[in-house]
């Protein structure tokens, strides 16, 4: 590799670090026992470099300094001082991380949740790590795993939810792990880390950013013994290697169940329970097909797998039900329910949560509200940031294929010229759901957002976001498939 190369352009960079991100993910798939023993001398390539200060700069996080008072968004010419000066750092290994600066900010329950905001220098270091770390370890991530992943969204784990609770996965685990990015074991994930990258310097590296240290709000330094700061851009990629002992502990549960679906019919037919866990990041359900007695003990299981990282289940949060009690996961309220129109026909049927429902609308009524005089353009690009990303204009109740995505443009945000609501069980119009548990709320949810919207989008050039492509592949993107996985899910 030529490492005395000038300074790449950003479009040339994004494509050089595709090259290299496809490549990676292409060996560690092809061989999933493979260590990568030279990897540090990618971190300072300067098209990683470009790619990672570009992912900084553009953040919204870019407002916020850290510990030196240098916000990001301030440093307006990086390819002149920064960026050498960093490069030349990581490449004679002098470079260390300084300790994040906490933050306390408040939780819809009333607490609170820290965060540990970095430098903008160690900011753009994590991320040039996760450029290079992320495509390997999404080679040995399951299917299953939602939470933080490129191409993936909360809206895909309730598509995998739908599918299992309509195939006689009727009892849940919902849980929860108290303070996982807090209590995250440092020995134990480094240990996973292990696994696939045999680079000492990119482990002493991460494990650099792991033992920075906190500077409190009130002054003092205090030391990391366990966890990566909530907020930090290498953060949620270690808490999803962290919690990949988990995925694939019940990957192998599920392998021994059958391949087919018949092996598990059979299975359930003797009285043995199947099972399969649905992850977004620190959030899972474990949906079963048996009993309550057998989700029971799927969650001492599943609070043993965890203790060896240092991780436990939160006894508030954590419980059993059963889908006809319905249940709370990603801001969406999943329950089955008499179909309307039928004598015992019952469905699946989804739509936004009370305290997600409750937000989003909060939100809404600050940015529309009178006296604000901001251009058209500059509101439905607030409405699309914030709509955009989970529940949004309208809940669905569905029957035969789940259709969650809840949007009216295909990236999931609001656009000029569209007015179109989601309909419920295929070739029937949601409305006819209102008169369910969640139908009220549902047909609030829709006229109010729909109400902001037909104020608002009268004329603009606004477009809808892009469509999302595979991140690691050069060709076409991956079929996620939740249309087609009725019958393996059995």
């Amino acid at each position: 590799m030529n490492t005395g190369a000038p300074w790449p352009g950003l479009d040339e960079a994004e494509a050089r670090v595709l090259e290299i991100q496809a490549k990676l993910h292409q060996w560690a798939k092809v061989a999933p026992n493979r260590r990568f023993d030279d990897l540090y001398n990618l971190v300072y390539d300067p098209a990683i470099l470009v790619v990672a200060w570009s992912r900084v700069r553009t953040n919204r996080g870019a407002r916020s300094a850290g510990v030196d008072k240098v916000e990001p968004r301030s440093i307006t010419s990086p390819l002149e001082r920064f960026l050498p000066m960093l490069r030349d750092e990581l490449k004679a290994r002098q470079f260390v991380p300084l300790p994040v600066r906490e933050r306390y900010i408040p939780k819809g329950n009333g607490k609170t949740r820290r965060l540990g905001i970095a430098t903008a220098r160690d900011r753009t270091v994590q991320a040039a790590l996760k450029l290079i770390l992320e495509p390997i370890f999404e080679a040995d991530f399951r299917s299953f795993s939602y939470g933080f992943r490129p191409n993936r969204r909360a809206q895909d784990a309730v598509a995998e939810i739908y599918n299992l609770t309509t195939n006689s996965y009727e009892w849940v685990l919902e849980a929860d792990i108290t303070a996982c990015f807090d209590e995250i074991s440092h020995s134990a994930l480094m240990g996973r880390l292990r696994r696939r990258v045999g680079d000492k310097r990119v482990l002493a590296l991460v494990k650099a950013f792991l033992k920075a240290g906190i500077l409190g709000e009130d002054g003092v330094t205090r030391n990391s013994s366990t966890g990566t700061p909530q907020g930090g851009i290498l953060s949620p990629l270690l808490a999803n290697v962290a919690l990949s002992v988990l995925d694939d502990h019940f990957a192998e549960a599920w392998a021994s169940f059958g391949r087919y679906g018949s092996f598990r019919q059979k299975r359930r037919a003797r009285g043995l329970p199947t099972y399969r866990l649905v992850r977004y990041a620190d959030d899972f359900v474990v949906l079963v097909a048996g009993t309550r007695g057998d989700a029971e003990q799927l969650r001492a299981e599943v609070a043993a797998v965890l203790s060896p990282m240092g991780l436990r289940l939160s006894e508030e949060k954590t419980g059993i039900r059963h889908i006809d009690e319905g249940f709370d996961f990603l801001g969406w309220r999943i329950q089955r329910q008499k179909r309307r129109g039928t004598k015992d026909k019952r469905c699946i049927y989804t739509w936004p949560a009370r305290k997600a429902l409750a937000s989003i609308k909060a939100r809404v009524r600050t940015v529309t509200r009178q006296g604000t005089n901001h251009p058209l353009a500059h509101l439905l690009r607030q409405l699309n940031l914030m709509l955009r990303g989970g529940p949004t204009t309208s809940g669905t109740a569905h029957r035969r294929r789940p259709s969650v995505t809840c949007t009216s443009s295909p990236g999931g945000g609001l656009s000029a010229g569209s007015d179109r609501s989601i309909a419920g069980p295929i070739g029937e119009s949601s409305a006819g759901a209102t008169s369910q548990g969640g139908g009220r709320r549902t047909a609030e949810w829709r006229c109010s957002i729909r109400r902001v919207w037909r104020s608002l989008a009268t004329a603009s050039g606004v477009q809808p976001f892009p469509r999302r492509g595979s991140r690691y592949r050069l060709g076409p993107p991956d079929d996620r498939r939740h249309g087609h996985v009725e019958s393996r899910m059995r």
